[in-house]
């Protein structure tokens, strides 16, 4: 059951990421995104991480994501407004994207895909335990992270805040 249930999982994950990616319409990319994160917080839950799963959940499902949304509806992205990209680009991003391809397959080569582990700690996806690792172990990257998401939400506000003598569109 556990098995399927990962597999369902992550077949959704997948395909959503894909919507992510092949959406033309942003406002459809942003619930793409939404379905990917949903499927991961299904993910955490396998893993006996509850903790992560629900910060995961408001956070970037119930927060982050609904802000892009309404950012990207704010935004006037007609398609008569946006520029057409040359060929040149997308040749680029072709390449870009296979390189990124090469090296992906490159990294995950070796990786094993045996059974399970047989010394799983179920208990260490828990609050405790996850503070405890995440203060001893990982504060600089936790503190870059605040400093990250504290530049993130003055971008927003510079990016809502109107010119003087701008009128409302809607």
């Amino acid at each position: 059951m556990t098995g399927n249930l990962f597999f369902f999982l992550a077949f959704l994950t997948l395909f959503a990421g894909i919507g992510v990616v092949v959406s033309k319409n942003p406002v459809y990319s942003i619930l793409f995104m939404i379905l990917t994160f949903f499927a991961l917080t299904g993910h955490y839950i396998l893993l006996n991480a509850q903790f992560v799963a629900a910060v995961n959940f408001i956070v970037y499902m119930g927060a982050i994501m609904v802000l892009f949304l309404f950012v990207i509806m704010f935004l006037n992205m007609r398609e008569d407004t946006e520029e057409h990209k040359s060929n040149l680009s997308k040749f680029a991003a072709a390449i870009a994207g296979g390189i990124l391809l090469v090296i992906m397959i490159a990294a995950l080569k070796d990786v094993s895909t045996g059974g399970y582990a047989t010394d799983f700690n179920s208990q260490v996806g828990l609050v405790e335990n996850l503070g405890k690792v995440l203060f001893r172990d990982y504060l600089l990257p936790f503190e870059l992270a605040s400093v990250l998401f504290l530049a993130a939400m003055a971008g927003a506000v510079m990016l809502g805040k109107r010119e003087p003598g701008e009128q409302n569109r809607f």
